[in-house]
């Protein structure tokens, strides 16, 4: 519960904070085609005795197709320890709920993006990952497949003469496919939806 609502703080404090000269911003600097990214839920790693802690590592590589139009890669890993379909509350990390073990993940996503009016933005993530599902002596008991869904609406604030840039955002996550899941582990995935909505998100990024 910690992480969620420090990045919910950070997502409403960069939305209060952006400055009144983004667009003069976005008209006099540099058109960038490229760039690299990744999002501050890293920062998740370092919240101190958190109950389910992520060891979360993400990387996007993306292309302006037109000025309204990217497309990018997003390849990413993580675990967890609860379902994710757990809503906020007391819920979200109670023993009861939690996995015989855990899940980690490795994912590529492909990633659209469309700019609706001036910074404002709605993507789409379509990700294919491998779960590992592990027991609580950390041995790995079998493998599945997940389409991951993210829908994204967002402001893209362009920083530096359009060289680096930050997006606040909400997203709704949902992942409609799941498959090989042990059964320990779907005893506990079926009690809880599999989408879940809303999360907070802070994307950055270096453009060339």
């Amino acid at each position: 519960m910690k992480k969620q609502i420090i990045l919910w703080a950070m997502l409403l404090a960069m939305i209060a904070n952006t400055v009144q000269g983004q667009k003069k911003e976005r008209e006099m600097a540099p058109y960038r085609k490229f760039f690299v990214g990744s999002t501050l839920f890293v920062l998740g790693n370092f919240i101190p005795d958190d109950p389910n802690p992520p060891d979360f590592a993400q990387l996007n590589f993306g292309y302006r197709l037109t000025p309204k139009d990217v497309v990018s890669l997003e390849m990413n890993t993580w675990k967890y320890a609860w379902p994710l379909g757990i809503p906020y509350g007391p819920k979200k990390t109670h023993p009861d709920e939690k996995y015989p073990g855990y899940t980690r993940d490795f994912g590529v996503a492909l990633v659209y993006q469309r700019f609706l009016w001036e910074g404002l933005y709605a993507a789409v993530h379509a990700m294919n990952a491998k779960q590992n599902y592990y027991d609580e002596s950390n041995v790995k008991i079998q493998s599945g497949y997940q389409l991951f869904m993210t829908y994204r609406l967002g402001y893209h604030i362009p920083l530096f003469k359009n060289r680096f840039f930050i997006e606040p955002s909400v997203t709704m996550t949902h992942w409609p496919v799941k498959t090989n899941v042990p059964d320990s582990f779907a005893n506990f995935e079926n009690r809880w939806p599999n989408r879940f909505f809303p999360e907070p998100g802070l994307h950055f990024g270096f453009k060339f």
